[in-house]
């Protein structure tokens, strides 16, 4: 099961940002709007990690870490336009993990993830986003798929079905973890989901979809993408 990351932000184009490239990384992201709408998430949805912005419609990111640290110890990493010292000593006294001011680059903000998740015991390494196998070019942050140098055109299920296997090059995914991380866990028994699709991928990217030099089945386990 993918770890995962509550964003609490209200700008639509940051929090679109974030949920795509941390998506990418193989994180399970879900989105706040509100200090309401992120309380009732921490508490249903147990993330594994907050990301925080401060100036919310209905209240200030301070009271989320607050309301955070009286119940559990995931990490918080705020991240803000505001630059104040106060602010941020505050912050961190309340018991946030850690302070990233806007603008920031999205490597430094999974370098603050994996940091974070470190200190509560759970090493990460950084996620394969890059595949290239002979003819074969796969790059998960720029969503492009190239076979002999020409782009490939994928449905959303196909490229998530795609970039599953890529995070995992060279071993075997079972078919009820690609079930759970592309369809969600009710679909865990749909395994003619995987058959259907499979299918697809091999058409646009094997030379022989009937002999499949990337796409491998593991019979009666999974698929794997061949590295070698």
């Amino acid at each position: 099961m993918s770890l995962r990351i509550l964003v609490v932000e209200d700008d639509r184009d940051i929090r679109a940002l974030m949920q795509a490239s941390l998506s990418v990384e193989g994180f399970e992201v879900q989105t706040a709007v509100s200090l309401s709408e992120a309380q009732a998430l921490v508490q249903h949805a147990r993330p594994d990690v907050v990301l925080l912005d401060l100036g919310l419609p209905d209240g200030d990111g301070l009271t989320l870490v607050q309301h955070i640290r009286q119940r559990q110890a995931l990490p918080i990493i705020v991240v803000s336009a505001r630059h104040q010292e106060a602010q941020k000593v505050r912050l961190l006294d309340a018991g946030a993990d850690d302070y990233l001011t806007k603008p920031f680059s999205v490597g430094e903000l999974l370098a603050r993830i994996r940091v974070a998740l470190r200190h509560r015991g759970t090493a990460l390494a950084a996620a394969v986003t890059v595949h290239e196998l002979d003819d074969l070019h796969v790059d998960l942050t720029t969503r492009e798929v190239r076979s002999k140098g020409e782009l490939l055109h994928l449905t959303p299920t196909e490229f998530k079905l795609l970039a599953r296997l890529v995070r995992s090059a060279g071993r075997v995914v079972t078919h009820r973890q690609l079930l759970t991380d592309v369809w969600g866990l009710e679909f865990t028994e749909h395994t003619h989901y995987l058959r259907l699709y499979m299918g697809q991928l091999r058409a646009k990217i094997e030379v022989d979809p009937a002999e499949p030099r990337h796409l491998l089945t593991e019979t009666g386990v999974g698929y794997r993408l061949a590295v070698v």
